[in-house]
């Protein structure tokens, strides 16, 4: 009998696989318990520094939480925010199915502000489109999106309750988005928002507010977002 080959993958890694397999699976869900280091090191007979190691790098990651004299837990799902994604793209990126419940879809013509970040005429009709963002069955986020009823007509009867907005205009008005433009600081949850976030009023929010632009740089999209500090992060790279 030929002898078992070993794998050239490092035993740490071999012990994120398993998990991430899991994970990613739905065998374990947000909130659900993750074997110890000490089972780790039994199940796959590695060192418990080994095991640890693998904790270790899973909770860098974001996808476990470890909870000193308690144990290790899968993480609620964290999203980042350096790359140019759609809600569902983000969400499909952690294996989540995005859900939105829209609040509002309609026709405005006082918002000057939001006008100018457009480089839009003071009195140009928008659309506003406001919705809460779910996943993992709980609110994460409330998103105001405006964009010209001149250049999106028909965008009113679009199925922005089942669909990427993202992926209408790159359908149904050939855009191509290329970049966005970010202003990102911290609010409280006043007692409107807090309700419909299922968060304590005065709770903190990480708002971001961004202007999302053509490939070739025209504006198109301005979104005001409101996101629970506690599901997500905002991951930057710095070079020199």
């Amino acid at each position: 009998m030929p002898p078992k080959l070993r794998s050239n993958i490092p035993a740490y890694q071999r012990i994120q696989g398993a998990i991430r397999k899991r994970i990613d699976s739905g065998h374990l869900r947000p909130g659900d318990p993750v074997s110890s280091e000490r089972d780790l090191a039994k199940m796959h007979q590695v060192s418990l520094m080994t095991a640890r190691h693998a904790l270790a790098s899973l909770e860098h990651e974001g996808l476990v939480e470890r909870r000193r004299g308690i144990g290790t837990f899968v993480a609620t799902p964290k999203i980042h925010f350096n790359k140019l994604m759609s809600y569902t793209e983000q969400m499909a990126a952690r294996s989540l199915t995005a859900a939105s419940k829209i609040l509002s879809l309609k026709t405005i013509e006082t918002e000057p502000e939001v006008a100018a970040r457009l480089s839009l005429p003071a009195d140009e009709p928008l659309i506003e489109l406001k919705r809460l963002r779910h996943a993992a069955d709980e609110p994460f986020a409330l998103e105001t999106c405006y964009l010209s009823q001149k250049e999106f007509p028909g965008i009113l009867s679009a199925p922005l309750g089942r669909e990427s907005l993202f992926a209408v205009l790159e359908r149904n008005y050939s855009v191509k988005l290329g970049y966005a433009d970010e202003e990102v600081d911290a609010t409280a949850a006043d007692p409107e928002i807090a309700d419909l976030l299922g968060i304590p009023r005065r709770d903190p929010l990480l708002r971001i507010r961004q202007v999302i632009f053509s490939s070739v740089g025209k504006s198109l999209i301005y979104v005001l977002g409101l996101y629970r500090s506690d599901r997500h992060n905002l991951l930057i790279r710095r070079f020199r």
